[in-house]
């Protein structure tokens, strides 16, 4: 979707909201681990992603709407754009979650015998 005049505050932020989580689910992170790179509470996160009215977030739509500068929102975080081999994955499905990093549980070394030894 893009973003127009004729659009209200919420449908906005829920917008860009999609458009951050998209953004993150590319990037394979949590919405925990977002909140800790970027300085910010999970919570802070959740809100964006959701859409929540955010004050400060909607006077800025509302001000840029006064000023003309509406469409530039949409440059700000744009739509995701996904590879082919990622679409044929996702199969019409939206992702949802990410997987986070995995790091292998490291396993104690075995001293090394020939297997005569009893």
């Amino acid at each position: 979707m893009r973003i127009k005049f004729g659009l209200g505050d919420e449908a906005i932020l829920r917008e860009l909201g999609d458009r951050l989580a998209a953004a993150r689910l590319a990037r394979n992170l949590t919405q925990a681990a977002l909140a800790e790179e970027a300085g910010v509470s999970k919570r802070t996160v959740e809100r964006l992603e959701s859409g929540e009215v955010a004050s400060r977030l909607s006077a800025l739509v509302r001000v840029c709407r006064v000023l003309g500068l509406l469409g530039r929102l949409d440059a700000l975080v744009p739509p995701p754009a996904l590879s082919p081999v990622d679409q044929l994955k996702l199969a019409g499905r939206r992702r949802q979650r990410a997987s986070g990093s995995r790091v292998p549980a490291k396993r104690p070394a075995k001293r090394w015998t020939w297997g005569d030894e009893s």
